[in-house]
């Protein structure tokens, strides 16, 4: 899309903050990560074991392609390795995250620099993933042991983002069971978890036996019946990613349909509320959500005709989201490590509410480099 000359200004500043932050915090996390989420805005440290790592990754190749400087991809070089020990001693991998995990990791470092050893380990990821996907239910499990009565059969709305895992291998190696595997879980995600009104469930349960649908439910919603915005978010991304793979209009369409939902009960602010039930308030905001938005539509207004009039307003949407981040949610005046504050991780759980969530700041770094036409996507 074509920058505005009004937006060049506040996306140099924005951009110019973030690569300070992520300077300041290189030094401490070159050989561990920041933790999921923050505590009183302070990231801690951790080892590749949770869900999350490849977010800190991708920032830092993001950051390697705006400026090519060496200092992101030395500490990237020593990341990585924790990526292949994580996969050689089967650390955590009981996910459907893997796809998080390696294609912001392993995936965008062989993209960006064609090293064919980062491309072996995410093939090996993909290959734990489609250990996941049960062919009669046709979906990929999100959490657990695969025969977890609690689990079983469990399928969440983040894994459409994990699909693009499955299908950049797919066309990598030329192995089209990846590819089959992701559009068939996408399908399934666009019958069950997309509600008639186009809100969606966080997470569905199918029968792995007989591949017939039990209920939907939430996680980290409000409700069963509400509309989570993080979920809701991942929804506009991930199936217009789904297009991406595949050419499937109907994803398009979902994505779209999606979208409208979403956008009908965004804030004067543009940075939602934790769960769309709410639209005023004092409820916490996710500002983690609007960062997945703003990307989510600016993938999905790439495909639109250049006459559909929502690939315009998809566009400025995006633009208002991110200014409204930049210029209301940073962390420029906290003593904090991270980027974005007022992310919610999970209200039920009470964990990381109101603070700085590493996907959040990712998903922002990715809505700046997006807006100044400097990436090549690694979904």
């Amino acid at each position: 899309m074509e920058i505005k000359k009004e937006n060049m200004e506040w996306l140099a500043e924005a951009m110019h903050y973030v690569k300070s932050k992520v300077n300041e915090n290189l030094p401490k996390y070159s050989t561990v990560f920041p933790t999921s989420s923050s505590e009183n805005l302070i990231y801690g440290e951790m080892g590749n074991k949770d869900w999350t790592e490849g977010f800190w990754t991708g920032i830092l190749w993001l950051l390697y392609e705006d400026t090519n400087e060496e200092k992101y991809l030395s500490a990237l070089e020593t990341l990585l390795r924790t990526f292949q020990e994580r996969l050689d001693q089967n650390i955590g991998l009981n996910t459907h995250d893997i796809g998080f995990l390696y294609s912001l990791s392993t995936l965008a470092g062989y993209k960006i620099t064609g090293n064919e050893k980062a491309l072996e380990l995410s093939v090996r990821a993909a290959d734990r993933l489609m250990e996941r996907y049960s062919a009669k239910a046709q979906i990929i499990q999100a959490w657990g042991n695969l025969e977890d009565p609690k689990e079983k059969g469990r399928m969440i709305i983040d894994c459409l983002m994990n699909l693009s895992l499955l299908y950049n291998i797919s066309e990598i190696t030329g192995e089209k069971k990846y590819k089959e595997a992701a559009e068939h879980h996408a399908k399934q995600a666009q019958k069950y978890l997309v509600r008639e009104d186009y809100s969606t469930y966080h997470t569905y349960y199918m029968n792995v036996d007989t591949g017939e649908p039990i209920k939907g439910v939430t996680a980290q919603g409000y409700s069963d019946n509400s509309a989570w915005a993080r979920g809701q978010a991942w929804g506009v991304y991930g199936f217009a990613l789904s297009y991406a793979h595949t050419g499937d209009k109907t994803f398009l369409e979902t994505a779209s349909r999606i979208a409208d939902y979403y956008l009908e009960r965004l804030p004067e602010d543009f940075v939602p509320y934790w769960d769309l039930y709410f639209q005023e308030g004092d409820e916490y905001r996710d500002s983690s959500s609007a960062g997945i938005l703003a990307c989510g539509l600016l993938e999905l207004s790439k495909h639109l005709p250049v006459l559909d009039p929502r690939k315009k307003e998809y566009e400025e949407t995006a633009v208002q989201i991110v200014k409204s981040l930049f210029e209301n949610y940073t962390t420029e005046k906290d003593l904090s490590n991270g980027i974005i504050k007022h992310g919610v991780y999970a209200i039920p759980f009470h964990v990381g509410v109101d603070e700085c969530c590493i996907w959040g700041d990712y998903f922002y770094v990715e809505a700046l480099m997006r807006l100044r036409n400097v990436w090549n996507m690694y979904w």
